[in-house]
C-alpha cells in the first residue's frame, strides 16, 4: 500500500495548534549550518568538508540548481504512488540512505540509530564498511528491513572475502562497491584540525571484529590497539585494482552488485560489460577530487550510455525533495541521501534521521504532484529546463 508522504506537512501544522513546532528545520539544507554551531569542529568538518578548495561540492549544488523544474497543469495527481522497483526489490520511494562511515563522531547511537530510522520508514540503509558499529549489530537493529553493504575494497583479499560473507549472513542484500576512494583525498578541513577518526580506532569496528583481519595481528586488538590501527591503514584502500578484479567480488557475492563513483560514460559501459547490476553516479559528495565534474552534470551521459543495461543511482549534492525530482529527471532510478541525514543524526539522534527522511520524501511527493506526476517513473528530462550559469 502506497504511503502518503505529503501528509507529514499536515501532521506538523496540526501539532502547531498545540504550540508545538518541529525540533529541526524542515528545510534539510539548513541543517549543516545548525550542525556547525552545535557540534564539534572536528566531527562537523569531517562530514561537511570536501577535497581541496571545495569546488566540487559547490559544483554539485550549482549543477542541481541550474536545472529548473517545469511544472505541468491539469493532470490527475490526486492518487500518488512513490513505490519504486529497484534491483529486484520493491521500495516505498526512490530513496536510500547513503553509506557514511564513523557515525559515532556525530552521535553515540551512531549507525544503529540511522539504520533504525531508515527501517521504520522502509528506506534502505547502506552501511559503510568504515562504520563505528559492527555490521551484525546494525543488522540486528534493523530486523528484517532492507539493508545494503558498502565495501571499501582494500588490499587484503581474505578480509574482503570475510566481509562479504559476514554481510550476506547478516541479511545485507545489495553490495555497493566504492571505486573512487582507493586512497584518501587532500581534505583541508580535516588536515587543519589534524582530525582523522581512524587513527583513534573510530570507524574500524568491522575490521577489529573480523577474524581475517585479526589473523594479521601479532597481538589481540585490546593488547595493542595502535598496531590494529596501523594494520587497518595498511589495507584499507588499494589503488591497484582494475576492471578484471571485479570477478573476485562476483565470485563471493550472490546478490546485486552496484559500483559507486562512476562519472564517465565509458566507465559505466565497462561496468555493464563486467556484469554488475548498477552504478551510482557520484563524486563522493565532492570529497575526493577537487575540480571534478559535478555529479548531476555527469548523470545524463551515464544514463544515456547504460540506462537500458544497468540500474543508475545518484548521489552528491542532494539536499531536498526537489533535488530528488531533478535527479530522476536526469536519468537516475533512485537517489542516495548522505549529509542531511548525518546532520539530523548529530542534532537529534534517531528522531533527527527520521525527520530528515520524512521532510525529503514529503517535499518530493508534493513536488512530483505539483509538477504533474503521480509516480516517479513518468519523470523525464522534458520536465526540466537548464538555465545559463
Amino acid at each position: 500500500m502506497a504511503q502518503h508522504w505529503a501528509d507529514f506537512q499536515y501532521e506538523i501544522y496540526l501539532n502547531g495548534t498545540t504550540g508545538a513546532v518541529p525540533r529541526l528545520p524542515t528545510d534539510p539544507s539548513r541543517l549543516e549550518e545548525l550542525a556547525e554551531h552545535r557540534l564539534g569542529p572536528g566531527p562537523v568538518g569531517y562530514v561537511a568538508g570536501s577535497a581541496g578548495d571545495g569546488s566540487t561540492a559547490r559544483a554539485n549544488r550549482a549543477a542541481l540548481d541550474r536545472h529548473r523544474i517545469v511544472p505541468r497543469m491539469l493532470r490527475d495527481v490526486h492518487a500518488r504512488d512513490l513505490t519504486t522497483e529497484l534491483l529486484g526489490r520493491t521500495l516505498p520511494a526512490p530513496l536510500a540512505l547513503a553509506p557514511v562511515g564513523v557515525l559515532s563522531i556525530m552521535h553515540p547511537d551512531a549507525e544503529s540509530a540511522a539504520a533504525r530510522a531508515a527501517a521504520a520508514r522502509g528506506v534502505p540503509y547502506i552501511l559503510s564498511s568504515a562504520s563505528s558499529t559492527p555490521l551484525e549489530q546494525v543488522a540486528e537493529a534493523m530486523g528484517d528491513a532492507e539493508r545494503w553493504f558498502q565495501l571499501y575494497w582494500g588490499k587484503d583479499r581474505e578480509v574482503t572475502r570475510s566481509f562479504l560473507g559476514r554481510a550476506q549472513a547478516s541479511g545485507y542484500s545489495v553490495l555497493v562497491v566504492t571505486l573512487d576512494t582507493p586512497l584518501l583525498a587532500w581534505r583541508p578541513r580535516d588536515l587543519d584540525q589534524a582530525y582523522l577518526p581512524f587513527l583513534h580506532g573510530v570507524g574500524t569496528a568491522n575490521y577489529v571484529t573480523d577474524p581475517a583481519f585479526r589473523a594479521g595481528l601479532a597481538k589481540p586488538v585490546h593488547e595493542d590497539p595502535n598496531a590494529a590501527v596501523m594494520h587497518f591503514l595498511g589495507l584499507f584502500g588499494d589503488a591497484g585494482h582494475t576492471w578484471p578484479d571485479l570477478a573476485f567480488l562476483r565470485e563471493h557475492w550472490d546478490g546485486p552488485i552496484v559500483l559507486k563513483g562512476v562519472l564517465h560514460p565509458d566507465d559505466a559501459r565497462l561496468a555493464a560489460d563486467a556484469g554488475v547490476d548498477g552504478v551510482v553516479v557520484s563524486n563522493h559528495g565532492g570529497r575526493q577530487v577537487a575540480g571534478s565534474i559535478a555529479a548531476a552534470d555527469a548523470l545524463p551521459g551515464v544514463a544515456d550510455a547504460v540506462g537500458d543495461r544497468l540500474t543508475v543511482l545518484f548521489d552528491s549534492g542532494v539536499r531536498t525533495g526537489a533535488d530528488v525530482f531533478k535527479a530522476l529527471a536526469l536519468g537516475a532510478r533512485a537517489v542516495l541521501l548522505g549529509r542531511p541525514y548525518v546532520y539530523g543524526l548529530g542534532l537529534d539522534g534517531e528522531a533527527g534521521v527520521d525527520h530528515v527522511i520524512r521532510c525529503v520524501l514529503a517535499e518530493f511527493d508534493l513536488t512530483l504532484a505539483l509538477s504533474g506526476h503521480a509516480r516517479p517513473g513518468t519523470v523525464t528530462r522534458a520536465d526540466l529546463a537548464e538555465t545559463v550559469p
